[in-house]
């Protein structure tokens, strides 16, 4: 079999593909860095251009001088100065993970500092970023200086009008740009236009990156200035890299370059538990081992989020800022509520939403869905759902008595920011912000169709009208018996795993399925065994109502081929793996 060739379609309806590899170029990683064959494989599959410094990444060697970005030396001027003359910071953050770890570092920042800040953080009926409301708020408060993080970049009347009433309004934020820029004191984000290109991965930090660096370069201001000394020491800045690890994976950008040194950095941070905050909430969950990536974006970021989707918005910042354990306590048991709650009405969502994509024929290749009174907070998470459901751009809104509030997610062929930029500018939407697979944005009711004729149109001419096949791109194949705790270990040194650095996937074929039983709501536990009798405890989240489900459940002296990730399985102290079933499909 060629490693080019491409399987049936799977019981999941994706086409699987092996990916081919230049054997040459894995021999020369091998022998130059003394790695095993299928470690050298993969890192060529992911396009790793410099071994070393994926293998080890350093803050030291992979952050440049802060200062290289735009408006950054206005910026740490500036607040510098607001530190050291004892002004009112105020801080407008985003709802969001991100959202509170940018808060969250740069309040911890001004209080290591001597100082404090105002903190305002949008609920999600106020809508993403700077209001009105919240700058009169500020105003009134005397605030002096206003710092907008992860937000502000398109907030042009909003912020504009903040200067008015003789604010210094400085933007640390990382979403897309237009030409245009607010008309403010400084907007530091890698993504503006007029950037400079010679550290082109600065482009994929998340808010919190762009935070961290600003508080580098602060720190360094305040240092020349002789700010420290006796009473006020220059602050440890690395302590706070848990807080970029865990913002920069809960916001899902690419895992390379100094994205790459800021969780592997701030992993090792968090696993020393000096956060008050994200211990109480790791013994919340149980997380009784060193976090991982898997943790920091599965287990620890959807409680955090949670706060801002469906209860108080600023529980995130208050959490990882709070000084004492039973405070933490208290908000760690809210925000478990919380996110058991948003499980709910997302289910109730997600099951409207599919009944109106599939009760109607589609005119365009999009889900295109809404209803009255959504909640906010879920429709991101749903938007993402019906676009890995049908492999399609996803938008989904709720129809509020004011306005339309919407979110949407996005396939790889698709630029959602460039898309909702070009309808804003079209005055089909009133605002709107986001990514290349994420985005927010607000709309007229009156205004619904001609957004949706506008997007489905957009998508067609990025994708073609035919339906998109999703396709399982496969890094290797092995035997039930290879996938074993020392491939596992082989696996830990490409860690960390997210975006743009995805675990490996592997595929084993022809195995028999046993023991297989429901777990939990909708998962299913089950053993491969192969014709030799090796076997391997197997596990499939989320397939109690779809075909991969029933063939595991019902599969009895059927063959199959398996997709998926193995992970080690430390439960009860054990040192196992399991193999996390990805998709399956009939063998041949």
């Amino acid at each position: 079999m060629s490693e080019s060739e491409n399987f049936n379609t799977s019981l999941g309806g994706c086409l699987w593909k092996l990916r081919s590899v230049d054997e040459r170029l894995v021999g020369l990683i091998v022998q130059r860095y003394n790695l095993p064959w299928i470690v050298a494989k993969i890192m060529v599959l992911r396009g790793v251009d410099d071994v070393e410094k994926f293998l080890n990444p350093k803050i030291a060697t992979l952050m440049p001088d802060p200062f290289v970005l735009r408006d950054m030396t206005k910026a740490a001027q500036r607040i510098a100065k607001a530190i050291i003359g004892n002004e009112v910071i105020g801080i407008i953050g985003d709802y969001d993970v991100d959202g509170a770890t940018s808060t969250s570092i740069m309040r911890l920042f001004l209080r290591a500092a001597g100082r404090d800040c105002l903190v305002h953080i949008p609920e999600r009926d106020e809508g993403y970023g700077p209001s009105k409301q919240a700058v009169d708020d500020f105003k009134q408060q005397g605030v002096k200086v206003l710092l907008t993080l992860d937000c502000g970049t398109t907030a042009f009347d909003v912020l504009e009008y903040a200067v008015s009433l003789g604010m210094d309004v400085i933007v640390l934020d990382h979403h897309e740009a237009e030409i245009k820029l607010p008309k403010v004191y400084a907007v530091v984000n890698p993504k503006r236009l007029d950037e400079e290109n010679d550290y082109p991965y600065l482009k994929y930090l998340a808010a919190c990156g762009v935070v961290f660096m600003a508080t580098v370069a602060i720190n360094r201001e305040l240092r020349t200035s002789g700010y420290y000394n006796s009473d006020i020491k220059e602050p440890d800045l690395m302590k706070w890299l848990d807080l970029v690890a865990l913002g920069t994976v809960c916001d899902v950008v690419p895992l390379r370059g100094l994205n790459r040194a800021y969780v592997a950095q701030g992993l090792k941070v968090m696993a020393l538990r000096g956060n008050i905050g994200l211990t109480a909430l790791m013994d919340k969950v149980g997380l009784d081992q060193i976090p991982t990536a898997f943790h920091l974006g599965f287990v620890l970021g959807p409680r955090i989020n949670a706060c801002g989707r469906v209860g108080d918005a600023d529980m995130g910042n208050k959490l990882l800022c709070c000084q004492n354990n039973v405070q933490a306590e208290r908000l760690v048991t809210k925000l478990d509520e919380f996110n058991s709650l948003r499980k709910d009405i997302e289910n109730t969502v997600l099951l409207e939403a599919i009944e109106q994509l599939e009760g109607q024929p589609q005119s365009y290749p999009i889900a295109f869905v809404y209803g009255d009174n959504w909640h906010q907070g879920v429709i991101g998470i749903v938007a993402g759902k019906l676009k890995e459901r049908y492999n399609v751009p996803a938008f989904v809104m709720s129809i509020e008595p004011d306005e339309v509030k919407g979110s949407a997610r996005s396939i790889s062929e698709v630029d959602l920011g460039a898309l909702i930029i070009a309808a804003k500018e079209k005055g089909l939407i009133t605002k709107g912000g986001g990514h290349t697979m994420a985005a927010g944005f607000s709309l007229e009711k009156e205004k619904i169709e001609e957004f949706r004729k506008f997007a489905g149109e957009y998508v067609v001419s990025k994708t073609g009208n035919d339906a998109i096949l999703p396709v399982k791109q496969i890094d290797a194949i092995v035997d039930v018996g290879g996938a074993n705790a020392e491939l596992a270990d082989c696996f830990e040194m490409m860690e960390p795993f997210g975006q743009s650095n995805p675990e490996p996937v592997l595929m084993m074929k022809k195995v028999k399925v046993i023991k297989a039983v429901p777990m939990g709501v909708g998962h299913v536990r089950c053993v491969l065994l192969s014709d030799n009798g090796d076997s391997i405890k197997a596990v499939a989240f989320r397939v109690g109502d779809n075909q991969t489900g029933q063939a595991l459940l019902s599969g009895k002296d059927q063959r199959y081929d398996v997709c998926g990730v193995l992970r080690k399985d430390n439960w009860n102290g054990r040192q196992n793996v399991q193999f996390v079933i990805d998709d399956v499909r009939e063998s041949v």
